[in-house]
């Protein structure tokens, strides 16, 4: 076998397979003669008595050589004797077996016969023949002796000793023998398989025994001589090096070797190989190194034999027969063993034959000695009149070896004649190209030696030539080519044995070698080494094969990298371990600008498509990103646009975040580079986003908010490419000029970019061009008007347009959706520039946003300002620039659609969202502050009411010092005002005060605050004012301060559910009791102590129940339950068994109780909003 096909990562299981096929295959030679053999044969079981035996095929090459033992049983050899003793052969014992339907037996005969090696024809013939069990019309006595039906005698039995394809019980009329045939069969199979077992044992046991021996040999003779390692010595050493690095506490070190060598199981010595006893660790063989080493097997002698009572007579009698059978098998052995002999020969006196052809080559290709000097600068080989050589390496090295010369006179005794290297030539140049070199003749000695003698004499010099290193180390190159050669031949024997840390060493030797090479499967062999080098590359070592495989392409060009490299990652595109495929992903996108572009927009882009459709990882799925975006940067084929567009909206919408910032940063400004050059980006990509976001909004089902997330970011990555379109072609791009001082671009002029791709400098090419650029857009616009520039018309008349429209018939309650479209206006704003801002995008908002109460339907709340347009356009378009008129025009208009709405009695939400995403930054606290100032000191008592309740949004995001300065000093004028409405309006920002603020002054003002609305008698028959009580008791009471809970919380609610109890209004009672279910509801998650139940707690449930007996049976249900429990706790708590805060409402008694209470609580036609709190955290 060449050297050079050795493939050290050639691993699949195919090729394993046929590996092991190959080394175990046995070629069987049958007789031309197969039939019944005559009575004529004195041993029936002799070779010649049925058929011959296999030949056994073993190469002189094979490492561990498997000869196959013949194993006869005693059963067997018990027949044998008995058979030969009456001269019957077994071709009639067979018969008579068939023919008296002892069908088990016969097939046991069968298949001993075939572990011997002698196939019986009769029994193969009947055996493979189906028709011969199938259903007879009569039932032998034989078979009716041994109940057996007619449809045979056994059950089918799957194994490959029997023969599974017959199923011989199936018509079986007699069932109940039937397991017990099976069980016979399969005890028969068992037997036979313990007995291949231990066959191959003994037969791997003498293998290794003999392997040993001749390595034992071999070294006492020649000691200096060092054969390629043997898989089992491998194993039995590594499990040698393991086991020595855990005694001595070395346990990185030994878990990085096992990793190294994950095909060997370290905790089990069985793994090495079977039968083969452990030898002393290592310390052991070190210390005896010096002494003759003891044998590391334990032989015992063992026989196996059996009593002498179960032998038949025969038998003992006729042990002179088994012997002289055993020497015959020993013979036919020996006779194998001499034709493997002779073939050896036959095969060395072939590679003699060819070692001659390549000498008399050598002198052909060589110049005479002669000439040399005539010729001071003889010429190279290639200029020689020999026609080239199939194998490129034919005459370029030095055999160091020596040769005899066959075709000079026997009288001469020339030395080998050898080209070797001029070395003052070398040393002037030493990067020169290689040239062929004239002959050196040596100085011969003025002896008469004949040639043989002298050959014979130099032969004492121990060389080792035999081996593969041996051969190359005695072959020198003398130019390139040979060197590649020698290098692609030693190159798949040295990787396997470099340290995985440091293979990435490798890669410049195997890169080169891969160019230079002149062979495509020595070339392809090597480029499956580079991609297979390290099992689980890390970020620098792919790094670095990257970088290798870009040189690689730049040598060779782009028709090798599609026929060498391409391969390689296509092979590896499933590879189990993800550092592999994530190679494969990245060396796409590395190779893509070396590949012809017909490969680059087809196979590439189809293997990318692939991976990042079916790989299960992320960081494999963000390299295929960012090669796709590369790709989209090389591609120049129109028609593979829709493709681009599609790979866009499948990574948009992967579940992983790495990929979906890849695809921002990477894949999208790329894409968008490739539309803009194609004239698509105002045409087809962004309408294209549009509409699907416009189909979004029209769905049956709802709107699907991720989707809406996943287009508007998409549009959002595209305002960058946007902008380079429109300033770049702007009417006044002619008149950039880049000389003289150009003032730099405001830090703050464009929004941060996500990536470097998405910069508007990198886009339009540089930061002068930009800045210059900026400058004539600017002054355009001021001065100049937007005629005849139709990219920027394009924006104003039919992007905007669509994405205002949009805007107004998204769902204001959407908090996600608001912050989305307020996000895109924001960078659209601040990327177009403060001048388009104010003169194209406000006047279009400010035409829909008519701040009248015409504007506003009062009866269906339907009106623009209760979109969402109003809080995009505050927070989106209002908030990009934050001078002074720009904060007052924000303020103006929150003033303005605060009174609108208010006068108007619309709905509140477009104004909550607004507060809510503008309260989210710190920065707009003092101005929403303002705004609400205004509101309550505006002189419309609705007014009032609606700044009293945007207080309770604020308050969770401003810090205490604005709420003890501006917040309390306003809510505390509210609760005075005149009007009882405002009074009540303000009673929810109180009680959110009191869930936020830990300052105790604060704290006791509110609770001052809210015990004057409690206890003062102009409030006892305010019914909404205790509504408005009872609900923000029970928002706010599970993450109040303990004490305000406990001290205040808790007897308020006890004393509203007394008082309530003698409600003459039956339906001011019902309300009052629905909120008290909900408040008790959401206070029952807290830790109330033992006196508060039963003074407060116990009590109001109790007077709660009393209502709900009359007006709501239903949840007459839960309090009983809830009463129950809490007077359990008591109990329990009285004896000593105090428990932890525990869920009275959650931990009811009984899976009844536990039914009604959820089934009931679903049933509930109230609002839930008090029960929303109930599994928050205290805190």
């Amino acid at each position: 076998m060449a050297a050079g096909n050795v493939n050290p990562f050639n691993l699949s299981d195919s090729e394993d397979e046929a590996d092991q096929r190959a080394e175990d295959g046995v070629h069987i030679e049958k007789s031309p003669s197969v039939g019944t053999q005559g009575p004529s044969s004195n041993n029936p079981f002799s070779p010649q008595a049925d058929a011959e035996p296999p030949a056994l095929l073993v190469s002189s090459t094979r490492t561990s050589p498997c000869v196959e033992g013949i194993s006869v049983s005693v059963a067997a050899a018990a027949m044998t004797v008995a058979l030969a003793e009456t001269r019957v052969s077994v071709d009639v014992i067979a018969a008579q077996l068939i023919r008296d339907h002892y069908i088990l037996t016969a097939l046991e005969f069968h298949t001993e016969l075939l572990e011997s090696g002698r196939e019986l024809p009769r029994l193969r013939d009947y055996f493979s023949n189906p028709g011969n069990f199938e259903r007879q019309t009569g039932t032998p006595p034989a078979c009716k002796e041994q109940g057996l039906g007619p449809g045979g005698p056994l059950n089918r039995a799957g194994s490959i000793s029997t023969l599974d394809s017959l199923d011989f019980a199936r018509y079986s009329d007699d069932g109940n023998r039937e397991s017990d045939e099976r069980v016979a069969v399969l005890e028969f199979e068992l037997r036979k398989a313990k007995e291949t077992i231990q066959a191959l044992r003994t037969n791997l046991t003498q293998a290794a025994e003999s392997d040993t021996q001749e390595r034992n040999k071999n070294y006492s003779s020649h000691p200096e001589t060092q054969e390629p390692i043997r898989p089992l010595e491998k194993r039995a050493l590594n499990f040698l090096v393991n086991e020595y690095l855990l005694k001595n506490e070395y346990k990185l070190s030994a878990i990085t070797f096992s990793d190294e060598n994950d095909d060997q199981d370290f905790e089990l010595w069985d793994d090495v190989g079977l039968n083969i006893p452990k030898p002393p660790d290592l310390l052991q063989i070190y210390r005896n190194c010096g002494s003759a080493l003891p044998s590391p097997r334990n032989t015992v002698d063992v026989a196996v034999g059996v009593e002498s009572g179960e032998l038949t007579g025969n038998y003992i009698t006729q042990k002179s027969d088994l012997l002289q059978q055993q020497t015959e098998v020993v013979e036919e052995l020996e006779y194998q063993i001499s034709l493997l002999n002779e073939e050896k020969q036959s095969l060395a006196d072939y590679i003699k034959k060819l070692q001659s052809e390549i000498q008399s080559l050598r002198r052909t290709v060589s110049p005479p000695p002669h000439d040399q000097g005539s010729q001071p600068n003889p010429p190279s080989s290639s200029s020689s009149s020999t026609p080239p050589q199939p194998l490129l390496d034919n005459g370029q090295y030095l055999d160091i070896r020596g040769a005899s010369e066959p075709d000079k006179p026997p009288t001469e005794s020339i030395p080998p004649t050898q080209t070797i290297s001029n070395p003052t030539h070398t040393s002037s140049q030493p990067h020169a190209k290689l040239k062929s070199r004239g002959t050196v003749v040596f100085d011969q000695p003025n002896r008469k030696l004949s040639p043989a003698f002298q050959q014979a004499l130099l032969s004492f010099c121990k060389m080792s030539a035999d081996s593969r290193l041996g051969a190359e180390v005695s072959r020198i190159a003398d130019n390139e080519e040979s060197v590649m050669l020698m290098l692609g031949r030693c190159l798949p024997h040295i990787v396997p044995n470099v340290l995985l840390a440091k293979r990435e060493e490798l890669i410049p030797l195997i890169l080169c070698t891969a160019c230079l090479h002149p062979e495509p499967k020595e070339r392809d062999q090597l480029l499956h080494i580079l991609f297979n080098l390290i099992k689980r590359p890390d970020d620098e070592q792919r790094q670095m094969i990257l970088t290798g495989c870009v040189a690689f392409a730049r040598h060779v060009g782009p028709t090798r990298v599609e026929a060498e490299l391409l391969p390689q990652c296509w092979e590896q595109i499933n590879h189990k371990y993800p550092e592999r495929r994530l190679l494969v992903a990245e060396a796409c996108g590395a190779l893509a600008p070396y590949l012809p572009k017909e490969i680059r927009s087809s196979l590439v882009l189809s293997m990318l498509q692939q991976m990042l459709a079916e790989d299960k990882a992320d960081m494999v799925r963000e390299a295929v990103v960012k090669s796709l975006a590369i790709i989209m940067g090389y591609i120049d084929d129109p028609d593979k646009y829709s493709q681009g567009f599609e790979l866009m909206l499948l990574s948009l919408g992967d579940p992983s975040e790495r990929v979906v910032s890849a695809i921002h940063q990477v894949f999208i400004p790329a894409f968008a580079a490739w539309t803009t050059e194609l004239g698509n980006l105002q045409t087809t990509l962004i309408p294209s986003l549009l509409a699907r976001i416009e189909k979004l909004l029209k769905g049956e089902h709802g709107l699907d908010e991720h989707k809406l997330h996943m287009f508007l970011s998409a549009l959002q990555s595209l305002i960058p490419p946007l902008f380079s379109v429109v300033i770049q072609n702007a009417p006044f791009t002619h008149r950039v000029n880049l000389q003289g001082d150009i003032p730099p671009i405001e830090v703050t002029r464009f929004p941060r970019p996500a990536s470097p791709l998405q910069d508007i400098a990198t886009i339009v090419g540089s930061r002068e061009t930009l800045s210059a650029l900026l400058i004539l857009y600017d002054y355009q616009l001021e001065h100049e008007g937007t005629t005849g520039w139709d990219s920027l018309l394009w924006v104003v008349n039919q992007l905007l347009p669509q994405l205002i429209d949009i805007v107004g018939r998204i769902n204001v309650a959407s908090t996600t959706c608001v912050h989305e479209f307020s996000r895109f206006f924001w960078r659209l704003c601040r990327t177009f520039g403060k001048i388009f801002t104010n003169t194209k995008v406000k006047p279009q908002f400010q035409e829909i946003l008519r701040l009248s109460e015409e504007n506003v339907d009062a009866l269906t709340g339907n009106g623009i300002l209760t979109k969402a347009t109003v809080p995009i356009y505050a927070t989106g378009v209002l908030t990009c620039y934050n001078q002074d008129e720009d904060r007052k025009l924000l303020v103006g208009f929150l003033e303005d659609v605060m009174t609108t709405l208010s006068l108007s009695h619309a709905p509140l939400d477009s104004l909550k969202a607004s507060f809510v995403e503008l309260g989210a930054n710190p920065v707009y606290h003092e101005l929403l502050l303002t705004v609400l100032w205004y509101g309550v000191v505006h002189t419309s008592a609705l007014v009032r009411c609606t700044a009293a309740r945007m207080f309770e949004l604020l308050v969770k995001g401003v810090n205490e010092t604005l709420v003890a300065q501006r917040v309390v000093p306003a809510l505390i004028t509210l609760s005075s005002d005149p009007e009882i409405s405002v009074r009540i309006s303000t009673i929810p920002a109180f009680g959110t005060i009191m869930e936020t603020v830990t300052q105790k002054e604060l704290l006791e003002r509110v609770k001052m605050q809210l015990a004057s609305f409690l206890e003062d008698p102009q409030y006892q028959d305010q019914h909404s004012l205790h509504m408005e009580i009872i609900r923000t008791f029970g928002r706010v009471g599970p993450n109040a301060e303990p004490r305000f809970r406990d001290e205040f919380v808790l007897p308020h609610l006890h004393k509203l559910a007394l008082g309530n109890n003698v409600q003459a209004t039956e339906s001011k009672r019902i309300d009052i009791a629905t909120q008290l279910f909900e408040a008790y509801s959401a206070l029952s998650c807290c830790f109330i102590s033992e006196e508060l139940m039963v003074n407060h707690f116990l009590p109001g449930l109790r007077c709660l129940r009393t209502d709900m007996e009359q007006l709501s049976p239903e949840h007459e249900v839960i309090l009983s339950s809830m009463i129950k429990e809490g007077e359990m706790k008591v109990e329990n708590r009285g004896i000593g068994q105090a428990e932890g805060s525990v869920s009275i409402a959650a931990s009811l008694v009984g899976e009844d109780a536990k039914t009604k209470f959820l089934s009931k609580m679903g049933q509930l036609t109230t609002s839930g909003a008090m029960l929303a709190n109930v599994f928050q955290r205290k805190k």
